[in-house]
This record gives C-alpha cells, sequence and structure tokens, in this order.
C-alpha cells in the first residue's frame, strides 16, 4: 500500500492555498449576511404592516352634548333586510355614548318610536327635527346601499354598506343644514370572491352591520387603527 504524503511540519501554505481559503471564507460570510439581512428584512416588514396608528376625530362637537341617532333608508333595504335601521340605531349610539366625552346619547328606542310615529319626518327640518327630539345634535345616516352579494351574482358573498353620515347642530350657523357631512363605506368579508356555501346570510349581514357601525362611529372620537388596514 502506498504510504500517506503529508505536509512537512512547519511548512507554510502557499499563495494559491491562503487565496483559495479566503475566497471560500468570504463566500461564507457573504452567504450569511444576505441570510441575515433577508430575515431581518421580513420581520421588518411584518413588524410593519401590524402597526396601529391613532387617528383623531373628523368631528368632535359631540362632546359635552346631547345628541341622537337617526337612521334613514329606502324602501328596498328595508325590504330585504328588515333590522338593519334599528341595528344601526341603536349600536351606533352606543358606540358614541361609551367612546365621546361627557355626551349624553338620546335612547334608540325613543328614536326609533318617534320615527315610527311621527309621520313625515324624514322631510322635516332639521332644527324642528333637533328641538323635537330634545338634543343639541343629530347624527343623520342616509344609508342609501346595503347588499351581500355582488349585483347579479347571488352565488358569492361581497357586502357593502355606504351611506351619508350628517351632523345637524340646532346651535350652528344654520341649524337647517348640516353642519359637517362624510361617506361612510364598509366592506364585508374581506376574503375575495367567498363562496355561498362558505357562511349564511346572518353571518355576512352580522359582520357588515359591525364594519359599518365600527366605520361611522369612528367619525366621532380618537381611535386606534391599523396603519396598513389591507395588509
Amino acid at each position: 500500500m502506498t504510504p500517506r504524503r503529508l505536509r512537512p511540519p512547519g511548512r507554510p501554505f502557499g499563495r494559491r492555498s491562503l487565496a483559495a481559503l479566503a475566497a471560500i471564507a468570504a463566500g461564507v460570510c457573504l452567504l450569511s449576511g444576505c441570510q441575515i439581512f433577508g430575515v431581518a428584512g421580513v420581520i421588518g416588514q411584518n413588524i410593519e404592516r401590524e402597526k396601529k396608528i391613532e387617528v383623531l376625530a373628523e368631528y368632535d362637537g359631540l362632546r359635552s352634548s346631547t345628541c341622537a341617532v337617526v337612521v334613514i333608508t329606502d324602501m328596498m333595504v328595508m325590504y330585504e333586510h328588515p333590522g338593519v335601521v334599528a341595528n344601526i340605531c341603536v349600536n351606533l349610539s352606543r358606540r358614541i355614548q361609551q367612546n365621546v366625552e361627557n355626551v349624553q346619547v338620546l335612547d334608540p328606542r325613543a328614536v326609533l318610536d318617534w320615527t315610527h310615529h311621527t309621520p313625515g319626518w324624514q322631510t322635516m327640518p332639521y332644527g324642528r327635527m333637533c328641538e323635537e327630539l330634545g338634543v343639541d345634535r343629530v347624527v343623520w345616516v342616509d344609508l342609501f346601499e346595503f347588499r351581500l352579494n355582488p349585483p347579479g351574482n347571488r352565488w358569492q358573498w361581497e357586502g357593502l354598506a355606504s351611506a351619508n353620515v350628517g351632523v345637524v347642530e340646532v346651535d350652528g350657523f344654520d341649524p337647517d343644514a348640516f353642519a359637517e357631512a362624510y361617506d361612510v363605506t364598509a366592506a364585508f368579508p374581506d376574503v375575495p370572491e367567498l363562496g355561498r356555501e362558505s357562511a349564511t346570510a346572518n353571518q355576512i349581514e352580522t359582520g357588515l352591520l359591525a364594519t359599518f357601525v365600527q366605520e361611522a362611529a369612528w367619525l366621532f372620537y380618537d381611535h386606534i387603527e391599523d396603519k396598513y388596514p389591507d395588509a
């Protein structure tokens, strides 16, 4: 058997060997660095996507006032979703009461009773409406769209609620006009092309109402939102 040849003790490595080792070491370092930066980048992106931000109220005139929430919609929405008006009135009133400083919100049951027993209230001057309800402010929600499916396709869920939200100030410059007005739109679910077999109509309607009420209520108090809600 041919004996294994060993490098004599003390003999230095040649320049080529040192260069090769240096190249290998540099390659390992560079590879590790890329991997580290890649992982750090992914972590950084996830942290950024999950960030929350404080959003100030669009309208802060409900503080230290009395107010009522009045909801109006068309007959088609009332026919297809008979509980929507009462649900928005009750839950929007509750959110405002819980989150706006020193506000006194008229019991939504009293508001609903007033609308049921007051013919022509929909066309009543806003200032008179405030006087009849006995409040300083009226939050007027004109819900002009509320649907659970995309138009012409009942086999998918694509909930959408849209409204004009106006604020009436009885002590404002013109009590018969909105002091401020906003467009509010909410969509539910946030899953594209969700099949009809994946959820019930009641689940979609409940989720859409909750999302819409949250978006509408956020107009009136400072709150925390996702920095990137669509991420």
